[in-house]
């Protein structure tokens, strides 16, 4: 027995919430011993390395980019699909690593983001009322019986599709797909085009001058040409999650192997709640949503839970706060936290707190909402002398019409065109590229 084998399952003595009634549990039984066995998505070491550069996002000396599917489906994965939103990232990510002059991680939003936590346990139409879909580990969108039912062998798709997502992420970010020079193109050719693209000039023209320096000088880097990029989900089904933890041989650690970073949501957070509990159990570098009525002593509680021993990469808190209430709600946290000596990195959410609904029922986001949001959160932290650690969106490398606004805007009544979420609304591919030179600009501000 390993050190920590007595605290691997103790996570089972607390309550889970949004958890799936599993019809058949013979059924997953059977599936949980099969992942129990299954080879590892991620590894310990790579862990590790998120975890040291969480550490310099908590320092100051690292920014965080961390993005992609509201919640991914099984029918989109496919390579134009992971190459498209993989694309975008890596293009948002060059904007805001030139404009802040530090390291951008870049963490996605891929590669296990299949469960989704809903604020009711059904759904009625038409007087008839069946589970609410929570996102395709556990059922289907479609209203029918059968494809509501929680199914069990859906957290074998859900490995399976992982497995050959990161496959491909592995396959492009190492094959010279993502050299810095390609993905500076992409970015000219957005300028290029882009409504919005008078604004966005002058910062490519500095790229455009600082790349040709670096090739008269002779000097071409090989991290110009292979990229580090981590994988990430909410850590929601719990069986899901202790299926993939292994022990790790260099130490006896515990590592949740379904992805290099987790993310506990602001439904879960519980103090005294299993995903918590689970979390404290694994090595993985950690975070955690806050909304707006969380307290200053709440969150001081889960940095006791989840590093107690205070260390620099382990912690991240992301916030969801609403434009609306951000430059209230966010600076007592930061003042508290900040005092209590712990060294974590804040990131900002700036989709979640910023949903409404149109008069004709989409659930949408605004991107002026958002920025608004982000504003705040530089603002805040500008006021405090902490570090505005980095931003986490949801996004796809599509054209889609989910969100309103951008230089490229899209209006209400343009939603229905391509609304093509199975949950909430993303930013397309030129909304997010909006974002990434808005937010290069606040961080200048900031130095």
């Amino acid at each position: 027995m390993t050190k920590n084998e007595p605290v691997r399952d103790s996570w089972r003595a607390k309550p889970a919430a949004q958890q799936p009634s599993w019809p058949d549990s013979e059924a997953l039984t059977s599936v949980l011993t099969d992942l129990s066995t299954a080879v590892p998505l991620v590894f310990a070491g790579e862990c590790d390395q998120l975890r040291t550069r969480m550490a310099a996002v908590a320092r100051g000396e690292a920014f965080l980019l961390q993005g992609g599917d509201c919640a991914e489906s099984f029918t989109a994965v496919s390579a134009d699909n992971i190459r498209n939103t993989l694309k975008t990232i890596l293009q948002m990510a060059v904007v805001l690593t030139y404009a802040g002059s530090v390291p951008v991680v870049k963490v996605g939003r891929i590669g296990g983001q299949y469960s989704k936590p809903r604020s009711q346990g059904t759904e009625t139409r038409d007087g008839v009322t069946l589970p609410v879909y929570r996102g395709d580990s556990v059922n289907g969108p479609d209203f029918t019986a059968a494809s509501r039912t929680p199914d069990p062998k859906r957290l074998r798709r859900m490995y399976n599709a992982s497995a050959a997502t990161l496959n491909l992420v592995r396959a492009f970010t190492a094959g010279g797909y993502a050299a810095l020079d390609q993905v500076h193109a992409w970015n000219q050719d957005f300028v290029a085009l882009s409504a919005s693209g008078e604004r966005y000039e002058r910062l490519a023209r500095e790229i455009d001058r600082a790349l040709a320096f670096m090739k008269a000088c002779g000097a071409h880097p090989d991290a110009l040409d292979d990229v580090e990029f981590y994988a990430s989900h909410e850590a929601l089904i719990l069986d899901y999650e202790a299926a993939l933890t292994r022990v790790d041989s260099r130490g006896g650690d515990l590592y949740d192997t379904s992805a290099h970073m987790l993310w506990i949501g602001e439904r879960t957070r519980q103090l005294e709640g299993a995903h918590v509990a689970f979390a404290s159990t694994v090595r993985n570098p950690i975070a955690v949503k806050l909304g707006p009525g969380v307290a200053a002593d709440e969150v001081l509680a889960l940095i006791d839970k989840l590093d107690p021993d205070r260390e620099p990469g382990r912690l991240s808190f992301i916030t969801r706060m609403g434009a609306d209430k951000a430059r209230d709600a966010l600076p007592p946290l930061v003042e508290k936290v900040t005092a209590s000596g712990a060294q974590v990195a804040w990131i900002c959410d700036p989709m979640h707190g910023n949903t409404f609904k149109t008069p004709s029922g989409y659930k949408t986001r605004s991107l002026d909402a958002m920025m608004d949001e982000v504003g705040g959160f530089f603002e805040t932290h500008r006021s405090l002398g902490t570090h505005p650690g980095g931003i986490h969106v949801e996004l796809t490398g599509s054209d889609v019409t989910e969100c309103v606004g951008g230089g490229d805007e899209v209006h209400v009544d343009q939603l229905p065109l391509r609304y093509e979420t199975v949950c909430d609304p993303r930013l397309n591919r030129r909304q997010s590229l909006d974002l990434a030179f808005l937010v290069a600009e606040m961080y200048r501000g900031e130095q």
